[in-house]
């Protein structure tokens, strides 16, 4: 049986308003899905939403 390693935990990210702002835009003037805004920015697609 394969050893069970740990993975360490990356730390949590924050983003400034201005970043977060720029998301909602673009995913409200409809450049870019929230999903594709996602991997574009390498977040989650609950995290774009969610904003």
């Amino acid at each position: 049986m394969a050893s069970m390693e740990k993975k360490r935990a990356l730390p949590r990210r924050s983003f400034t308003p201005e970043f977060k702002a720029e998301i909602v835009e673009l995913c409200r003037r409809g450049d870019r899905s929230a999903g594709q805004a996602a991997r574009d920015f390498e977040l989650t697609e609950t995290a774009v939403r969610a904003g």
